[in-house]
């Protein structure tokens, strides 16, 4: 039987990206609820490496086990970098990105391109059950777009323009996002540190 990595998430888009990017470990990736794991996290830190070294170290005292987190968001230059670490939590708990996107959009109406400008950022922790965290840090630079586009990927993809496929995030197949995407980036580093650990 393979070793297992439990990935602190419940989303189950994520948890799809993750899976095709880790699929060569040799470790068996379980999201928290295949692991059968409940918990309410305070996300309390102050950057994306802090956010995600939490979620990790959480799983890994409640497991015993190998856990692994992640903390990304959307950086919009215009808007302060917001929603930066409040990505998911940005408008409420509960809010649609659909109502996200749009927000976003109407803050930036009427701005020209070249102020814009945006970044998806994605940092990795990785828990080992020693207590050692290692985290690493990867981002996706683009800009906003005018208007929402596209049916693939989920949360801020329909409004963010990457430049060199000249579309949306949201227009891109799995393999095209994994490829250039700040998680497909981090999660790539850390593939290799924990490579090089065993």
């Amino acid at each position: 039987m393979r070793d297992r990595i439990i990935f602190a998430t419940g989303n189950e888009g994520k948890m799809k990206e993750i899976r095709m990017l880790l699929q060569d470990l040799n470790y068996d990736i379980v999201s928290m609820k295949e692991a059968g794991i409940q918990a309410d996290i305070v996300e309390d830190g102050n950057t994306f490496e802090e956010n995600a070294a939490i979620k990790a170290k959480t799983i890994m005292e409640m497991t015993g086990e190998m856990v692994l987190a992640d903390d990304s968001g959307l950086e919009v230059d215009a808007m302060d970098k917001a929603p930066g670490i409040y990505s998911a939590r940005f408008m409420g708990e509960n809010t649609s990105y659909d109502v996200k996107n749009n927000y976003i959009l109407d803050q930036l109406k009427g701005l020209p391109q070249s102020e814009r400008s945006a970044r998806f950022v994605c940092a990795i922790a990785c828990a080992y059950p020693d207590g050692e965290i290692v985290t690493a840090r990867a981002a996706i630079e683009g800009y906003i777009g005018h208007e929402r586009i596209g049916d693939n990927g989920f949360g801020y993809d329909p409004v963010f323009w990457v430049p060199e496929f000249g579309c949306t995030f949201a227009q891109l197949s799995a393999e095209q996002k994994n490829k250039i995407s700040h998680r497909g980036k981090a999660l790539k580093v850390m593939k290799e540190i924990i490579r090089n650990r065993k």
